[in-house]
């Protein structure tokens, strides 16, 4: 199976999409917890309900691929090599496999928030007649661009 997608975004840009095997494993209590193993990528973590325990296997494999170049992503399994046996969790409920995707350059744009000072230039009038219209200049090159590169 290919771990890797590259799709297009909602915006129209290219985006790539990673798609792992997880176990998910239903302990059945109070809480409805779900501990999940991602064999791939050798995590763990859990969330209260499928849904957050879906999001919860993103954020790891975001966490987890975040910094690595993206020739060095690990291919994910096929489906059918993935046994809930061995799983980490096999004996803590009910356990059942299920493909789950991350784009990663979004996730890459969502985490990293790091501001970055560039210097620009524009005329005296132009940077009055903002500041007099309470436009912020720095914000609103940060959406021109990222209109601009259909970000």
């Amino acid at each position: 199976m290919e771990s890797v997608i590259i799709s297009m975004n909602k915006d129209g840009g290219v985006g790539m999409t990673l798609v792992y095997p997880v176990i998910f494993t239903a302990t059945h209590d109070k809480k409805d917890t779900y501990l999940v193993y991602i064999p791939d990528l050798k995590g763990m973590t859990e969330g209260y309900g499928l849904e957050n325990a879906i999001h919860m296997a993103r954020d790891y494999m975001g966490l987890a691929l975040f910094d690595r170049n993206d020739s060095d992503i690990p291919a994910a399994s096929a489906l059918n090599e993935i046994s809930i046996s061995d799983s980490e969790f096999a004996d803590s409920g009910e356990s059942f496999v299920n493909l789950v995707d991350l784009d990663l350059d979004a996730y890459r744009r969502k985490m990293n928030k790091k501001a970055v000072r560039r210097n620009v230039s524009i005329p005296a009038w132009l940077d009055k007649a903002a500041s007099e219209a309470h436009i912020n200049v720095s914000r609103l090159l940060q959406e021109a661009l990222m209109d601009k590169l259909n970000i």
